[in-house]
């Protein structure tokens, strides 16, 4: 181990200037404009792959699907673990670009961070792994546990093939532990593994008052407003500081123990920390409900958003009263909240009482199940100590706001593998939005604790990481 974490000191470098490869790709893939740089990312990250060691790489497709890239080493034998690894090549569009301070498809180096879209997320994470894979064959040509890696291609939208390429290739990917990079570190140098995520109830709202826009003229005040109707329902949704108005929201929401309140309470905080990151304007209250704190609200406590919203465009506006607007609804759920249920109880509280008699229809968007887990047993210790001495700082158990569907799934297809979601991004990251960075110090720590991590689970025998 020693001479692998040498190695990774010595070539860091040489892992940036792979990184730097990978984001030089443009891989969007919610367009449907950029299917070719995906494919040349998936054949770089296959390339990648070989070089660092792991053998039998292949792109791989499900039906209709985009590339993944895969790679395997199990010379370490049927006593040894074996350790599932995900990250994904495809990233986000690029949007904002007067906000970027450099190019967005090439790696920069600026105040300790490295610049770029996918720098953080999720091309870090192919990099990472591939670090402290390169990092023991290169050194040792062993590694002391068996590896198969998936590196996806549409987790940008939604894994739509994910699930059926799990269950296709299930026996080909068949391992122990899994481990995901694509989470957060509460904070920069905190080592942070997340046991909690939540999951997602998406809802396309419409509502009708009219076949045809008609001039405000002759019938503004006598016609109803579809987007003036469309507003009054949502505005239903709005909770002040308390709870959300949605009869029956709550009523399964599992409450934190006293061991999660007090876990939570000694998270570096504070509104100051949350405003900066975020960049809550001057004079705008958080809406968080009275008696919960920022990590309960946003790891522990459903929401309800509106993440779209159409009448007609500003830029085509005519003097009309219209006949229909839309809006997608997000509720994001956590345990124990079960989807049909959310979904259901939402939309019987937007299509009540409908301003006007106006005609409401609410169609399923799609959804993504929460999940959580036990952060005890081998795997979970073994992967909190190799943090502890990666970074040199005792890690935290943290949950996430976020949905990462095929967790759970994945774990039960394992024949319920421990996963272990390890933090790669920091409050900084700006994942998704522009000047999307890496800080290149945790990079390096978190690389490190890779290698510890695979030396910690190789003590352990297959049957003992659960």
């Amino acid at each position: 181990m020693n001479a692998a974490l040498d190695w990774l000191t010595k070539h860091h470098e040489d892992v940036v200037r792979g990184l730097a490869e990978l984001v030089a790709i443009p891989s969007i893939s919610n367009d449907g404009e950029h299917d070719h740089e995906i494919g040349r990312t998936a054949e770089l990250t296959c390339d990648q792959m070989r070089d660092a060691g792991l053998l039998n790489v292949e792109t791989l497709k499900v039906g209709n699907s985009l590339p993944y890239a895969y790679g395997e080493w199990l010379e370490a034998g049927p006593d040894k673990p074996t350790v599932f690894l995900y990250a994904h090549h495809d990233v986000q569009p690029v949007n904002f670009l007067d906000q970027w301070k450099s190019d967005p498809w090439k790696l920069t180096r600026r105040d300790g961070r490295l610049y770029a879209r996918g720098s953080a997320d999720d091309k870090a994470a192919i990099s990472a792994f591939l670090g402290a894979i390169a990092a023991y064959r290169k050194t040792s040509n062993t590694l002391p546990v068996n590896i198969k890696m998936v590196v996806e291609g549409e987790e940008e939208i939604g894994s739509k093939n994910l699930l059926t390429f799990f269950e296709k290739y299930k026996q080909k990917i068949q391992s122990d532990v899994i481990v995901v990079l694509d989470t957060e570190n509460v904070e920069v140098g905190t080592p942070s593994i997340t046991y909690s995520l939540r999951g997602i109830v998406q809802l396309h709202v419409t509502v009708k008052t009219a076949t045809i826009p008609a001039h405000s003229g002759g019938a503004g005040g006598m016609l109803a407003d579809a987007a003036l109707a469309l507003n009054a329902i949502l505005a239903k949704l709005y909770w002040g500081n308390g709870p959300v108005g949605i009869p029956g929201f709550y009523d399964r929401v599992r409450k934190l123990t006293d061991k999660e309140r007090a876990a939570f309470a000694k998270l570096p905080s504070g509104e100051d920390k949350f405003r900066t990151e975020i960049g809550v304007l001057p004079g705008v209250r958080f809406a968080n409900q009275e008696g919960a704190g920022l990590y309960e609200t946003t790891w522990r406590k459903p929401a309800v958003t509106v993440i779209a919203q159409e009448a007609s465009s500003i830029k085509g506006a005519s003097n009309q009263v219209l006949p229909k607007a839309e809006a997608i609804v997000s509720c994001r759920i956590v345990p124990d909240q079960q989807p049909a249920e959310v979904a259901a109880q939402l939309e019987a509280f937007l299509k009540a009482d409908a301003p006007w008699g106006a005609e409401v229809t609410v169609k399923p968007g799609g959804n993504v199940n929460w999940w959580m887990t036990d952060p005890n047993g081998p795997a979970f210790e073994a992967a909190l100590a190799a943090l502890r001495q990666g970074f040199d700082k005792d890690p935290v158990a943290i949950g996430s706001g976020g949905s990462i569907g095929f967790v759970g799934p994945l774990a039960q297809l394992f024949g319920g593998a421990p996963a272990l979601l390890l933090g790669i991004e920091d409050p900084a990251s700006n994942a998704h939005a522009p000047n999307e960075s890496l800080h290149e110090g945790d990079f390096q720590k978190l690389m490190n604790s890779l290698v510890r991590l695979f030396d910690n689970l190789g003590k352990l025998k297959p049957g003992q990481v659960k």
